[in-house]
């Protein structure tokens, strides 16, 4: 009796230690999860105070105390799940908040740069409407009466009486055309469609808005020319482009 006694006993101290040495695993992996070496050395106290009771309980009490063990080891285990999983989802927290603040960050530079794209447009825009209305002003007031009426015109006075007339920045693309279209001659007529004049306006009595001296006065074609190209194509240089494109306007 007394060896059977002794052989249980052992048999029991040798359940619990494998028991206890489960329990020590999970503690540690309590401790590396929230970061205490404390819980570690609880958890190899219990496993020693546990070998030590469970060799001096009765046989008959010993599924009981083994049943305890097992549900002490399964809340240690879930408290380590627990644990992992926080950390895991304050990870996760974390990386989102960052690629929430990026984004932000990315979106107010976009939202900067399309505000500064659209005041650029806007001056642009702004500086053009100024040019054409400049354009227009200018030719609009370079009245053909205020130049002196001759019988005829040279070349050369008919460019002088140009540059009185169209803006200085517009001159070379107005040259360029009247130089294509008529070669500074006031009164060339295409023989086929009937243009006339500097700028070769079709029909040519289109010129009379300008001045009823349209057929003899240079400084009237002139006139007319610039108007025609600064309100068809923005201005004589827009004109020109065009003529280039096409070879007509």
């Amino acid at each position: 009796m007394l060896e059977g006694n002794r052989v249980s006993r052992i048999s029991v101290r040798g359940f619990a230690v494998v028991s206890a040495t489960a329990v020590t695993a999970v503690g540690s992996v309590v401790g590396v999860a929230s970061g205490s070496t404390a819980q570690n050395n609880d958890a190899e106290a219990m496993a020693s105070d546990s070998t030590l009771l469970l060799a001096d309980i009765p046989a008959g009490q010993q599924a009981q105390v083994q049943t305890a063990s097992l549900t002490q080891q399964a809340d240690v285990q879930a408290i380590a799940a627990d644990a992992s999983a926080k950390k895991d989802a304050e990870e996760a927290a974390r990386k989102q908040a960052a690629a929430d603040a990026i984004a932000k960050q990315e979106a107010a530079k976009k939202a900067e740069a399309d505000a500064k794209a659209r005041e650029k447009a806007a001056k642009e825009k702004a500086s053009r409407d100024a040019e054409r209305e400049k354009l227009t002003s200018t030719s609009a007031t370079a009245d053909a009466s205020s130049i002196p009426v001759q019988s005829s015109y040279t070349v050369a006075q008919v460019q002088a009486i140009a540059r009185q007339i169209v803006p200085a920045g517009q001159f070379q693309c107005f040259s360029n055309i009247v130089n294509h279209e008529s070669t500074w001659n006031y009164r060339a007529t295409n023989a086929s469609s009937g243009a006339y004049g500097l700028v070769q306006a079709l029909p040519g009595s289109k010129m009379a808005s300008a001045g009823a001296d349209w057929q003899t006065n240079p400084a009237t074609q002139i006139k007319w020319g610039l108007n025609y190209m600064n309100g068809r194509y923005g201005s004589p240089c827009g004109a020109w482009s065009f003529w280039q494109a096409n070879h007509w306007y």
